[in-house]
C-alpha cells in the first residue's frame, strides 16, 4: 500500500520491540509489525546488516533478542535535520501525535533528546495538526520556510509572506499565522490575511519567504484548526459557485465536502455558496456524486462545466437509430447566473 511505513521505519520498529521484550519470536514480531513472518525476518536482517547484534535461539522458548551490551550510537541532528524529521513523520502518519503510535512515541523521544537550541524548533512542529493520510499529490514545503512559520505560530507573531498562486502570479502580504495543518500530505497555513481582511488558507510549499515581525496578534479563542481549514478551503478561489438543491440541508449536508462551500437553507431546499479554482473538477468529481436534483445558478464557469458534462453523458446514451427518441439533459443547469 502507498501509505505503508517504509522498510527502514519497520526495521526501527523491530529494534524498538526487541529492546522492550527480552525474547520475541518471528510470529510475535510479524503480529506487532502487521506483516508476514518472512517479512519480519527480513527486517531483522536489515538490523544485522546495520551492525546491530540480533541473536536468535531455537526451541519452544526461542526467538530473537538483542546481543548483550547493545547500545545505540549517539545521533546528532542539525536544526534543519530535526525539523525535516518531524515534517516527514507528520506528512506520512496522521496518528503520529497519538501517545499510542510507535513512530509518534519515538519522535517524542527524539525531540526531548535534542539540544534546547534545536528542540525548540522541532517541538512546536510536532504539535502541528494532521488531517487524514497522505495522497499521491502530497507536497514537500521548504523546511526553512516551515521553521519560520512554526516559530511565528508558537509565539503569535505576524508574518510577511511572499506567495505564488497556482497560476504563477505572486504577491506579498502581512498575515496572522493561526495554525499549520497537514491535510492529505499537504501543509497549509491557516491565517488572517491583512491584504484582503479575511481568513485564508495558503499552501506552505507555495510560500517563497516568511519573515516574523515584532507585531503580535490574538488568534480566535478555542477554534479548531482542522475544522476551520476545511471550512475555508472552499472560499477565496477565482471562480464563484452557487448551487440550489431541491432537498433540505439535513439530507444534502452528508454529501457536501467543506471545500465545496457553505450550505445554507433556502425555502424548502438549500443553497451551496462557495468558489473553486477548477470548475471542471467541481462539476465532475463533486456535484455529479450528489444524489439530489440541483440547479447551477452560478458562476458562469461552473455552469459551462456542468453543461459540458451533461452533454457528454447525454451523448453516451444517445440512440443511433434514425428517428429514435433521444434523452433530455433535464433542468440540471438552469436559472440566472448570479456569480
Amino acid at each position: 500500500m502507498p501509505n505503508d511505513p517504509s522498510p527502514t521505519a519497520r526495521a526501527l520498529r523491530t529494534l524498538e520491540i526487541l529492546r522492550t521484550r527480552p525474547t520475541t519470536t518471528a510470529g510475535e514480531l510479524a503480529e506487532r509489525l502487521g506483516v508476514t513472518e518472512r517479512a519480519a525476518r527480513r527486517y531483522v536482517g536489515i538490523l544485522r546488516e546495520a551492525g546491530i547484534p540480533v541473536e536468535s535461539a531455537r526451541g519452544p522458548h526461542g526467538g530473537y533478542r538483542l546481543g548483550r551490551g547493545t547500545r545505540l550510537p549517539p545521533v546528532h541532528f542539525t536544526q534543519a535535520e530535526a525539523l525535516g524529521l518531524v515534517m516527514a513523520a507528520l506528512s506520512g502518519r496522521p496518528a503520529v501525535t497519538d501517545a499510542d503510535d510507535l513512530v509518534g512515541a519515538a519522535l517524542g523521544k527524539v525531540v526531548k533528546a535534542l539540544p534546547e537550541s534545536v528542540g525548540r524548533q522541532a517541538a512546536p512542529a510536532a504539535g502541528v495538526r494532521v488531517r487524514r493520510p497522505p495522497t499521491p499529490h502530497a507536497a514537500h514545503p521548504d523546511p526553512a520556510v516551515t521553521s519560520s512559520l512554526v516559530e511565528a505560530v508558537a509565539h503569535r507573531r505576524r508574518v510577511l509572506l511572499t506567495y505564488r498562486s497556482e497560476s504563477g502570479s505572486t504577491w506579498e502580504e502581512e498575515a496572522d499565522p493561526w495554525s499549520l495543518v497537514v491535510r492529505h500530505g499537504r501543509w497549509y497555513l491557516l491565517c488572517h490575511s491583512h491584504r484582503v481582511d479575511a481568513v485564508r488558507t495558503y499552501r506552505v510549499d507555495r510560500i517563497g519567504e516568511a519573515r516574523s515581525t515584532a507585531r503580535g496578534f490574538d488568534a480566535p479563542a478555542g477554534f479548531d484548526p482542522v475544522a476551520l481549514l476545511e471550512e475555508n478551503l472552499g472560499t477565496g478561489w477565482r471562480f464563484a459557485t452557487r448551487v440550489v438543491f431541491d432537498a433540505p440541508p439535513a439530507e444534502v449536508a452528508p454529501w457536501i465536502r467543506p471545500p465545496m462551500g457553505r450550505l445554507e437553507p433556502l425555502g424548502d431546499g438549500c443553497v451551496l455558496v462557495g468558489s473553486t479554482r477548477n470548475p471542471d473538477m467541481y462539476a465532475q468529481d463533486w456535484l455529479a456524486r450528489v444524489p439530489f436534483a440541483f440547479r447551477v445558478e452560478g458562476g458562469a464557469e461552473l455552469r459551462a462545466a456542468t453543461a459540458a458534462l451533461a452533454a457528454r453523458f447525454t451523448a453516451a446514451v444517445r440512440d443511433p437509430r434514425p428517428g429514435a427518441e433521444q434523452p433530455s439533459t433535464g433542468p440540471t443547469v438552469a436559472g440566472p447566473d448570479r456569480g
